[in-house]
């Protein structure tokens, strides 16, 4: 560990700083162990004075380490500077004040543009966050659910709105404009707010940290990088209430600027909203981000305990998020494995207008035990572009009912984007709409349950190729794929399921340039189905072999 806390740029002391008992990890780093500073560490005497004296004279010589041993300190806020480590000893726990008053800044750990900074070691930093919530009778209406709340409920609600924040503190660890800053090893748990984030920060590196806050605290975020850059988040296992890891461009200090160059991998997540989440705040760009190797994971429950969407990307601020790639992700007893929106909720504009979201791929996931349709959904005229999905098994258990089938989704371009904002969707496994460039490759999507939905639709989609689909037959007489004003679609090497009714149906006259070439459609009744505004010429087959009709 002398190493990793050598990269948070730890300086030499002089040879008057005080050197008591360093920490055997922090061999060789300046030491200044904060009972020497007057923290009792008894959890009862508030300790925040004495640790920021510790802090303030690591800064003054030049750097080090602030070495908590074990004891529990009850602690306000702390501001760290430059080139100073906060070291958790095993044993050591952080306790935040439950009064609002010792909270000055509004953080229980807070550092602004300081180079070099961290918190690390083995120990535990308690927010306390029970203080600040109280359970409701009744559901919290927020001003974004547009869709009739009573719907949501049992299946699309989250259960920490059921708990109201009071006034509080948040986020527990924010580092703001800060370069060079580590979160390493340490224990986060209770958090009343927000958990960690860091905000217009770059070189940030966090690894090997454990969230755990609730699953009915209210907004207790795991990690929200916000317009940073070169950003790695690994190892860490997040369990918390709200969205376990959220890459925003939101940003209140007025340093608005893209966010780029971001890693997650190797992680354990688990929460009731989304796991791995861009937005809601994208008033600026998300450049060059992947997320891969991690398990996504709910014990089986009702739905409100369950991640809202284990993947959800979203655009509706103005901002572009361009250059995404998520790879080897496991999930179980998510809602919703994918989730994908380019809307115009125009937050932070002077004149709203749609920005991008393009340029993403999606590879080797397996999903299990999912209860929502994953929505894959833009605009009118302002299309999702060149996604690909690759390697994606999903198995579902909604049990949908075909007045589902073919009720109208509106578009609600302003709507808060999250995977219940239509309500119930006409399929089961994917529902895309205003989609250009579109690949699917070796999708699988099966059944644990009856439904009565087909498994795709595709509405307004250009330039599609699905390559080697199989997904179950609905249970009535709905098709596995309904296609409604597609455009330049190619079907290749799928195999319809059993007693399929009909494989594909077309619907609009804006349909056309349809090939299907190389698939075995003999399970199904019928091949292809269309409606009378279907163009004659709309299709192409060759070497398919035929339906049973």
């Amino acid at each position: 560990m002398a190493g990793r806390l050598a990269l948070a740029g730890a300086a030499a002391a002089p040879s008057g700083a005080a050197q008591t008992n360093p920490p055997t990890a922090a061999a060789g780093l300046s030491t200044f162990n904060v009972r020497n500073y007057g923290a009792a560490g008894d959890g009862k005497a508030k300790d925040t004075g004495a640790i920021q004296r510790a802090i303030d004279a690591c800064f003054a010589a030049r750097g080090g380490v602030v070495y908590l041993p074990p004891g529990d300190y009850l602690s306000g806020a702390i501001v760290l500077k430059s080139n100073v480590t906060l070291w958790l000893e095993a044993g050591a726990t952080i306790w935040g004040s439950k009064a609002i008053a010792d909270y000055n800044p509004r953080n229980l750990i807070f550092a602004r543009d300081a180079d070099n900074v961290g918190v690390a070691g083995p120990g535990i930093i308690d927010g306390n966050g029970e203080s600040f919530w109280v359970q409701q009778d009744t559901y919290l209406i927020f001003p974004y659910l547009k869709l009739d709340y009573k719907e949501r409920l049992g299946w699309g609600d989250i259960l920490h709105h059921w708990w109201k924040p009071l006034d509080r503190p948040g986020p527990m660890l924010e580092f703001v404009n800060c370069k060079n800053v580590r979160i390493e090893d340490v224990l986060l748990r209770n958090a009343s707010g927000w958990t960690v984030r860091p905000i217009a920060c770059d070189n940030v590196l966090i690894r090997g940290i454990t969230i755990s806050n609730p699953y009915h605290g209210a907004n207790t975020d795991g990690i929200d990088p916000t317009c940073c850059r070169d950003v790695l988040i690994s190892d860490c296992n997040i369990r918390t209430g709200d969205d376990a890891i959220c890459l925003k461009s939101s940003n209140e200090y007025g340093l608005k600027r893209p966010s780029r160059n971001i890693t997650v991998t190797n992680c354990l997540l688990s929460t009731t909203c989304n796991a791995f989440k861009i937005g809601t705040g994208t008033q600026d760009d998300f450049e060059n981000i992947t997320f891969s190797n991690s398990v996504i994971y709910n014990d089986p429950g009702e739905p409100r305990t369950r991640t809202m969407a284990g993947i959800a990307l979203e655009s509706v601020d103005g901002g572009r998020t361009a250059g995404i790639a998520i790879s080897n992700i496991v999930m179980r007893n998510v809602r919703s494995a994918i989730m994908l929106r380019l809307g115009n909720r125009g937050q932070g504009q002077a004149v709203a207008k749609p920005g991008a979201l393009r340029d993403v791929t999606i590879d080797n996931v397996l999903a299990t035990g999912t209860t929502m349709t994953n929505a894959i959904t833009a605009l009118p005229g302002h299309d999702i572009e060149n996604l690909s999905l690759s390697n994606i098994t999903i198995s579902a258990n909604e049990g949908g009912k075909l007045e589902w089938a073919r009720r109208p989704i509106p578009e609600m371009p302003e709507e808060y984007p999250e995977a219940p904002m239509y309500g119930r969707l006409p399929s089961y496994g994917f529902y895309f709409r205003h989609v250009n460039n579109l690949k699917l490759r070796n999708v699988e999507l099966r059944l644990e349950g009856p439904d009565m939905r087909p498994a795709v639709i595709c509405d307004d989609v250009k330039n599609l190729a699905i390559t080697g689909l199989a997904a179950a037959s609905p249970s009535g007489e709905e098709p596995v794929l309904r296609f409604i004003g597609v455009r330049k679609a190619l079907l290749q090497g799928c195999v319809a399921p059993p007693n399929a009714k009909a494989f594909i149906r077309l619907e609009g006259g804006e349909t056309e340039r349809i090939a299907c070439l190389g698939n075995d459609f003999g399970e199904a009744e019928k091949a292809i189905d269309r409606d009378g505004g279907v163009p004659p010429d709309a299709v192409l087959e060759f070497g398919n072999r035929p339906g049973r009709a």
